[in-house]
């Protein structure tokens, strides 16, 4: 991981960069932006959301930034009143619609709720099958999930997008992933700002000459896990990005990696049922 561009084979064989940027609650000329910014500056991957309300706009950025199509990696997510076989079609058509894409790099589902994901699992085997996706994988799903969906279907999702950061590391859920061959991807890898005054974190960011985010983001891609921070700021989605000059000694990953306490700040999955 020495560049922007680096990235892992999934395990349907598509490349997805290590490092992306995210746009979560991010709307209007804000997101454009942050986008077109992030575009500029060498980011291949964005990722999005139905939910998000920005679709339209990311994909505006996307057509004029004068960047060709096959260097970028798109994902996109099927929210949760979209679940089904059928509402997840429909669903997907608008999120192509609204991106202006031909085609969608990756296609979640959003989160697992009760038990319909395993039909929207089956219209996402569709479209990939359709060539409409490039690879289909899943977010906010815990072991339990995972297992119940791989009962009835054959496809193995390509990633698992959860939350994820030095406080709430999945141990085990990162273990079952890299086991099953699921690529493991984080939302909030910055945990939201809120590791800025941790005593460790500092400490090893004035070692190397970097700030407390560039040394969680740096830790995260240590640990092979695909990282999207969020931001609408053009410095720091550049500070961001200036995570691939620099390593990490294991002992600093594993220390970064004891600040875990199981502390989760967004939804637990088991508790959102839909």
């Amino acid at each position: 991981m020495k560049h922007i561009t680096d990235g892992k084979i999934l395990n349907n064989g598509i490349n997805m960069p290590w490092f992306g940027l995210g746009t979560y609650r991010a709307a209007g000329k804000e997101v454009a932006n942050a986008v077109s910014t992030a575009l500029e500056i060498g980011y291949r991957s964005i990722d999005t959301a139905a939910v998000y309300g920005n679709e339209e706009e990311v994909g505006q950025s996307i057509a004029t930034s004068g960047v060709a199509r096959d260097s970028l990696f798109v994902t996109t997510k099927v929210w949760n009143e979209d679940q089904g076989f059928d509402t997840t079609l429909r669903a997907f058509e608008t999120s192509s619609k609204k991106l202006g894409l031909d085609f969608i790099d990756l296609y979640l589902i959003h989160w697992p709720g009760k038990d319909k994901y395993k039909e929207t699992w089956r219209a996402l085997e569709r479209l990939q099958s359709e060539g409409r996706v490039r690879a289909i994988g899943v977010s906010n799903f815990q072991i339990h999930h995972l297992e119940e969906l791989l009962k009835d279907s054959s496809t193995v999702p390509a990633v698992n997008q959860v939350e994820l950061h030095p406080r709430f590391i999945q141990k085990e859920l990162h273990e079952f992933c890299v086991q099953h061959n699921i690529q493991i991807e984080a939302w909030a890898p910055l945990m939201k700002g809120r590791l800025q005054e941790n005593e460790l974190l500092i400490e090893i960011a004035q070692k190397y000459g970097k700030t407390v985010a560039q040394v969680i983001l740096r830790w995260g891609l240590q640990n092979e896990i695909v990282i999207i921070p969020k931001s609408v700021t053009a410095s720091r989605i550049k500070e961001n990005s200036e995570i691939f000059d620099f390593e990490l000694s294991q002992a600093e990953v594993n220390a970064v990696s004891g600040l875990d306490a199981g502390e989760r700040i967004g939804t637990d999955p088991d508790k959102l049922l839909f």
